[in-house]
């Protein structure tokens, strides 16, 4: 059947001295004609082919085996087809390792391909980010890309939450941690039992309340960035103070998530200590030290498994607009069967970000030491004297750090949240058209969510 643009059976073309449209081969002039019982008509996408009891023959003119090639159209009536070109195959001239007359270089109404395989259309990119499922360096390129385009918005936050949380750190570090760290005893091989364990104590409570600290500046600056990163998919800007409209709902619950995660981490590594330290206690002295860092390392690794499979919460909870719990669920169905890549791009961000945070804070901190206490050689040894100058200098270098990790941080769990609902609940068609994108409108048919 003759229903391709530029390309016919090799039966179909008229043979010489035949009209079209007659079936059968053309006989001489000169012979004379037997009488033939009647047969039943031929098929028309058939020509030039009769059953066996006709007692008819092919053409004796066919085309040379292995050497014919596709007509680009039907000759006029009464006309022979052309030569076939020198050489086998489909077309005469053939590029290297190509098929010069194949599907590569077929030109249908509109223009066909061009003469070889374009591949699709590209996708989408009416933001940070194409609308398709993302590779690695394209998240990372998202979360940076964001970071360039709105950089007022986005290094506003940054500098903001940074200040804040900074400055109750210092002023914490300064006025109360300072005076009632007393953690010299654990420098102090002659220290009593009770000595160590008000000093390890202490240092503890330290290091918990700046951790609080950092954590609540952490918390908020990824509220605002979620927003900010949110919009940036779609190509369109926030202002700082519609990025506080749109979090300031879901601050709160995102608090609750956070501190529920962090719950559920150390609740998890202190079951794994809980028998070494019951051996412990029943003078197992150095089987149950053993046996706690066995258990620690053993439930540190089911936490870390735990962690990856929530990282997803929170852009859940604040796009869209879930609860905790239902957040925490939307996290895991996202996370299966992809844990490692996500926890592999997830490592990757933070170590690009902690590294370029370093090359900014470390500078800050020798020059902290150098203009406070004993000077460098103090720092080295441990035996310098934090003061005022050392605490404001050192907190300017973390503040700068934090106006880095903060949009890279948050920039990549948003596009990996992103990539995917493409990947599982094609969400690149909702993002398409709610750009604006052209052959995106509303009678585009979206698939149903994936699992």
């Amino acid at each position: 059947m003759n229903d391709t643009p530029g390309w016919a059976s090799p039966g179909s073309a008229p043979s010489d001295g035949q009209e079209p449209g007659t079936s059968g081969p053309a006989e001489p002039a000169d012979r004379p004609r037997t009488a033939q019982p009647s047969q039943p008509s031929q098929p028309e996408d058939q020509p030039g082919l009769q059953t066996p009891d006709s007692g008819a023959k092919w053409s004796k003119e066919q085309p040379p085996p292995a050497q014919w090639s596709a007509p680009t159209g039907s000759p006029p009536p009464g006309q022979a087809p052309p030569p076939p070109p020198p050489g086998p195959g489909w077309g005469g001239n053939q590029p290297p390792g190509g098929h010069g007359g194949g599907y590569g270089n077929w030109q249908g109404p509109g223009g066909g391909w061009g003469g070889q395989w374009g591949g699709p259309p590209p996708a989408a990119k009416p933001g940070v980010i194409p609308l398709r499922p993302l590779g690695v360096g394209e998240i990372l390129d998202g979360a940076v890309s964001t970071m360039r385009t709105y950089w007022r918005t986005v290094l506003g936050i940054a500098l903001t939450v940074a200040i804040a949380t900074e400055v109750v750190v210092i002023l914490l570090q300064g006025l109360v941690l300072e005076q009632q760290a007393g953690t010299d005893a654990l420098e102090d091989p002659d220290a009593t039992l009770d000595e160590l364990t008000r000093a390890l104590g202490n240092a503890l409570l330290s290091s918990g309340v700046l951790f609080l600290i950092s954590l609540i500046g952490t918390v908020v600056a990824t509220a605002l960035l979620t927003t900010v990163t949110s919009r940036a998919v779609l190509g369109k800007s926030v202002t700082t103070g519609e990025a506080w409209h749109d979090a300031r709902p879901r601050v709160l619950k995102l608090f609750g998530l956070i501190f529920l995660l962090l719950l559920i981490a150390l609740g998890v590594a202190f079951a794994g200590a809980v028998p070494g330290i019951l051996v412990t206690l029943a003078g197992g002295g150095a089987a149950g030290a053993a046996l706690i860092v066995l258990g620690s390392l053993c439930t540190a690794v089911v936490a870390l498994w735990l962690m990856v499979r929530f990282s997803l919460a929170s852009p859940a909870l604040m796009l869209e607009k879930q609860g905790i719990r239902k957040s925490m669920s939307r996290s895991a169905k996202l996370v299966r069967g992809s844990w490692w890549r996500v926890f592999g791009i997830q490592l990757l961000a933070t170590i690009i970000a902690n590294i370029v945070a370093a090359i900014v804070v470390i500078p800050f901190t020798f020059l902290a030491a150098a203009f406070g206490g004993d000077g460098i050689s103090g720092f080295l040894n441990g035996t310098g004297d934090f003061g005022w100058t050392f605490l404001i200098i050192s907190g300017v270098g973390s503040v700068i750090g934090s106006m880095i990790t903060f949009p890279i941080s948050a920039g990549v769990t948003v596009l990996l949240y992103v990539d995917q609902r493409i990947r599982r609940e094609a969400l690149d068609l909702d993002l398409a058209r709610a750009a604006g994108v052209q052959g995106c409108g509303p009678g585009t048919s979206n698939p149903s969510p994936g699992s």
